[in-house]
C-alpha cells in the first residue's frame, strides 16, 4: 500500500513524460486545499495523439494475453493508491468517502472483467465459411471474419464519476481492453483525482513494457482543446459522459470532420417510473420511500436518477405523493460536484416550477455549491403539452405526472425521448397493462425494469447502459458491460489469406 497522503504536480501526462504547461489554473475543491494544474492545449493534444498512433503499431497487435495483464495491472495499481485517490477524490468532489471507495471498486472490477473477457476471446466473433473450390457455377473463396481495434480513442472524463467513467473508467477500459490506445481529456472538476489515477496507468504500462504512447491524459484548457481532440485526424472514435449540450456539439464536430467518426456520447436522461395501479394500492408508500431514497442518492447526480413518476390520479396516487413528500423532507443539503452544477440544478427548479400546470409539493431552499430535494406535480396534459417538462434536471429532483387513465399513461410513454431507463413498479394483476407499456418502452429505453430503482448499473455481460437519443448519442451501443469493448472494434473479412499470415487471434 502506498502513503494515503498525495500532493498533485499538476503536470500532463503525454506517451510516458509528465509535461508542465505555460499556463495553469488553481482547482476548486469542496473542501481541502487547492492545486494548481497545467491547463491543456492543442500542441499537447496532438503530441498525444502522434504517441498513441505510433503506440498502436505495437499496443493494438498485441496478444489478448498481454492486454489482459495490463488491465490487471492497472486494476493494481489503483487499489495500490487506494486511500490516497479516497483522500483527494473526496476533497475535489465533496463525494462522501464510502461512495468513492465503491466507484473505486467498481472500477477496479470492470478493469478485472474485462481482462476476463478479452481471454475468452468470444467478443472476437470469429467466423469462418470454408472454401467450395467445386461450387458451380462460381467457387467460394475461404471467408474469415474477426473484430479488429479501429485505432487510438479519445476519452472525455465525466464529472459525476471521477472513477469509474473517467479516467480509467468504463470507456478508457474497453478501448484499451479492444487494443486501442487513450487519451484522455482530464474533468477540470477533479484533476488530482485523474492524476493520481493516471500515475496509476503510467506504472502498469511501465511494469508491462507496453508503449507508453499507449495512454496520455491532457488536464483542463478550454473549449479548443477538446475541438482539438475530437478533430485530430489520427482520433478514430471518442467515448464521453456529459451534457446534452455539450455532448452534442462534439458530436457535431465528429460528424463535421473529413473522416467522420463515431461519437459513442451518455447524454442525459430522466428515467421515467411507471408506477401502475395494482402496485400503486399495495405498495405506495415502499415505492414512494424507494424513490426518494433513489432520487437523493449522491445529491441526484447520477444519469440513471428517476426523475419522474407516472402514476393515474386518484386517492391512491395523492398518498403516494404525500408518502413522497414525507420521505424527501427530512433530507438534508447535500454539497454539489461543482458551482456550475449547483447552479444548473437551480436553473432547473426554477423551469419546472415556473411551467403551466405544474404545483410544488416540496419546497427547499438551496444556495452556493448545495442541493435540497424539491417535488412538484403536474397532469398528463400538462405534459404531453411541454416539451421541457421532459429535460432532465441534474439533482434531486422529482416531478409526479398524474394522468387520467391508462390510455394517458401510454400517451406519456409514447411521447418520451430517449432514455437510458424506464421502470415499470408492477404487481400480479398489473400483467395487461405491464405488457401493453413494454413494447413502447423497449423502444424509448436502453434498460428496462421492474419493481426496482435504476440508480446502480451493474457491470457484466448483459447491461445496456445507453438508449435512443437523447439518452446517447448510438443507440446500438452500450457504455457499460462487456459489450461496451465492441464500440471500438470493427469486422474485418479475410479471404484466402494463408493461415500462417492471418491475425493469433484466429489460432
Amino acid at each position: 500500500m502506498l502513503d494515503e497522503t498525495f500532493t498533485p504536480h499538476g503536470k500532463h501526462l503525454i506517451a510516458g513524460d509528465w509535461v508542465a504547461g505555460e499556463a495553469s489554473f488553481q482547482s476548486e475543491p469542496a473542501h481541502g486545499p487547492a492545486h494548481e494544474f497545467s491547463i491543456g492545449t492543442p500542441a499537447l493534444v496532438n503530441a498525444a495523439c502522434l504517441a498513441a498512433e505510433e503506440a498502436f503499431w505495437s499496443f493494438g497487435y498485441s496478444s489478448r494475453e498481454d492486454r489482459a495483464a495490463l488491465l490487471n495491472t492497472i486494476a493494481d495499481e489503483i487499489e495500490a493508491r487506494a486511500e490516497a485517490i479516497t483522500l483527494i477524490g473526496s476533497q475535489e468532489t465533496g463525494l462522501p468517502e464510502a461512495r468513492l471507495q465503491g466507484e473505486r471498486g467498481r472500477t477496479v472490477g470492470q478493469l478485472r472483467l474485462f481482462a476476463e473477457h478479452i481471454l475468452k476471446g468470444d467478443y472476437l466473433d470469429r467466423r469462418h465459411d470454408a472454401a467450395l473450390p467445386e461450387r458451380a457455377p462460381m467457387p467460394r473463396p475461404d471467408l474469415r471474419m474477426m473484430q479488429r481495434p479501429i485505432g487510438p480513442v479519445a476519452v472525455f472524463g465525466a464529472s459525476n464519476f471521477p472513477l469509474a467513467f473517467s479516467v480509467a473508467g468504463g470507456d478508457t477500459a474497453a478501448a484499451l481492453a479492444a487494443g486501442c490506445p487513450v487519451v484522455v481529456k482530464g474533468h477540470g472538476a477533479h484533476p488530482g483525482t485523474s492524476e493520481i489515477v493516471a500515475e496509476a496507468i503510467h506504472a502498469a504500462i511501465t511494469r508491462c513494457g507496453v508503449h507508453p504512447g499507449t495512454f496520455s491524459l491532457v488536464q483542463g484548457g478550454t473549449r479548443e482543446v477538446g475541438q482539438t481532440l475530437v478533430q485530430h485526424p489520427l482520433i478514430k472514435a471518442v467515448g464521453f459522459t456529459g451534457s446534452l449540450g455539450g455532448g452534442r456539439a462534439l458530436f457535431d464536430l465528429c460528424a463535421q470532420r473529413p473522416e467522420p467518426i463515431p461519437f459513442f456520447g451518455e447524454l442525459g436522461s430522466v428515467n421515467p417510473m411507471f408506477i401502475l395501479p395494482e402496485a400503486l394500492a399495495a405498495r405506495r408508500a415502499g415505492i414512494a420511500e424507494g424513490w426518494a431514497a433513489s432520487l437523493t442518492m449522491g445529491a441526484g447526480q447520477f444519469c440513471t436518477n428517476p426523475g419522474i413518476a407516472v402514476l393515474i390520479k386518484g386517492a391512491e396516487a395523492e398518498a403516494f405523493a404525500k408518502a413522497a413528500t414525507q420521505a424527501l423532507a427530512p433530507v438534508g443539503a447535500q454539497t454539489m460536484l461543482t458551482d456550475g452544477i449547483a447552479t444548473a440544478y437551480r436553473d432547473g427548479r426554477d423551469r419546472v416550477a415556473g411551467s403551466a400546470g405544474v404545483q410544488e409539493l416540496l419546497g427547499s431552499t438551496c444556495d452556493l455549491r448545495h442541493a435540497t430535494p424539491y417535488l412538484f406535480v403536474t397532469t398528463g396534459k400538462a405534459w404531453l403539452a411541454n416539451e421541457a417538462l421532459g429535460e432532465e434536471v441534474f439533482g434531486p429532483l422529482g416531478l409526479i405526472v398524474l394522468v387520467e387513465d391508462e390510455d394517458e399513461m401510454q400517451a406519456i410513454a409514447r411521447s418520451l425521448k430517449g432514455q437510458l431507463t424506464c421502470t415499470l413498479h408492477m404487481d400480479a394483476g398489473d400483467a395487461d397493462l405491464g405488457r401493453a407499456l413494454l413494447p413502447v418502452l423497449e423502444r424509448k429505453a436502453g434498460r428496462i425494469l421492474a419493481n426496482g430503482f435504476p440508480t446502480g448499473v451493474e457491470v457484466c455481460d448483459a447491461m445496456v447502459h445507453g438508449g435512443p437519443y437523447p439518452a446517447s448519442t448510438n443507440f446500438g451501443a452500450t457504455s457499460v458491460g462487456t459489450l461496451s469493448i465492441r464500440r471500438f472494434l470493427r469486422p474485418v473479412c479475410y479471404q484466402n489469406i494463408p493461415e500462417g499470415v492471418l491475425p493469433s487471434d484466429f489460432a
